[in-house]
């Protein structure tokens, strides 16, 4: 094995961690949200995102890379939280091909009792994987990264 080929396993290790870490993560949220609101990741990502427009809207291309969705996949879920009268569809006065979604009062309530919920589920699945030897790098690179991207 070559200098090269040690450089790819490292990077090929990194990336098995932080997949190893995100499975983690999503698991615990996944579950967490789902008992006690009835979300899952995704919604709730979405609600996130809208409600950080502070009362504005979202085109729907903008929700599906904050989601990290495809095109149709966002459609559904947002007629999934649609129905659900969490959000709302508004069309672009200046396009009409333009779709924009926001947050109803519902869907702003549902995101104010999930958010606490979803920050203490992550606390404590970060928590838990700072215990493992394995993970542990992988969440000091986070806490040295997340410092220096808020500034």
């Amino acid at each position: 094995m070559g200098i090269a080929d040690d450089a790819v396993e490292v990077r090929a290790q990194g990336w098995r961690t932080l997949a190893a870490l995100h499975g983690l993560i999503e698991a615990e949220l996944e579950r967490a949200l789902a008992a006690s609101v009835g979300l899952s990741v995704v919604e709730y990502t979405v609600l996130d995102a809208l409600n950080r427009q502070d009362g504005w809207h979202m085109r729907m291309q903008q929700l599906a890379r904050a989601a990290a969705l495809s095109a149709s996949a966002t459609t559904r879920l947002v007629t999934r939280l649609e129905e659900r009268a969490l959000l709302t569809r508004i069309l672009c006065a200046d396009d009409r091909r333009g779709i924009y979604t926001e947050l109803t009062a519902a869907g702003r309530a549902l995101y104010e009792r999930a958010q606490p919920i979803h920050d203490e589920a992550l606390e404590r699945v970060l928590a838990d994987a700072a215990e493992q030897p394995e993970l542990a790098p992988m969440l000091d690179a986070l806490h040295t990264v997340a410092p220096a991207h808020a500034r």
